[in-house]
């Protein structure tokens, strides 16, 4: 049973997120946890309008964490949105690339900074700013 009547179903989540579609890397089950463990974590009456917002953040940024386990045993590639930087250097031969995200990334968010809906997430939790919390 949750805790806030507004927590958003796997389905909804889908339909916000739809690059979670694939249910064989993204299993319905790792999202229904993901949103629980938001549940447990956010409180609806801090955050308001914004908690399914954030819920979906949080519950992306640990479904993409636990996809790229799941899409690097099915297809040896991790799927991942964290070369989200500028192209700082490349090479051609052996193809290489490198992205300078010293623009994006927060040093304080630390576990957040690895993909993109987490560094979400952490920007507009952290703009709530009510006194330190442990997430």
């Amino acid at each position: 049973m949750t805790r806030n009547s507004k927590l958003p179903t796997v389905e909804q989540f889908r339909a916000d997120y739809p690059e979670f579609d694939d249910t064989a890397i993204y299993p319905d089950a790792t999202i229904t946890r993901y949103l629980n463990r938001a549940d447990r974590q956010l409180d609806q009456n801090v955050f308001g309008s914004d908690f399914v917002d954030l819920v979906e953040l949080f519950t992306a940024h640990y479904t993409e964490m636990s996809g790229r386990i799941n899409s690097a045993g099915k297809n040896g590639v991790v799927n991942s949105s964290r070369s989200a930087g500028v192209l700082s250097s490349k090479s051609i031969d052996k193809v290489s690339a490198s992205y300078d995200v010293s623009g994006i990334i927060d040093p304080d968010a630390g576990f957040w900074n690895n993909t993109n809906y987490g560094r979400e997430f952490y920007y507009w939790w952290s703009m709530f700013g009510m006194g330190g919390r442990q997430l």
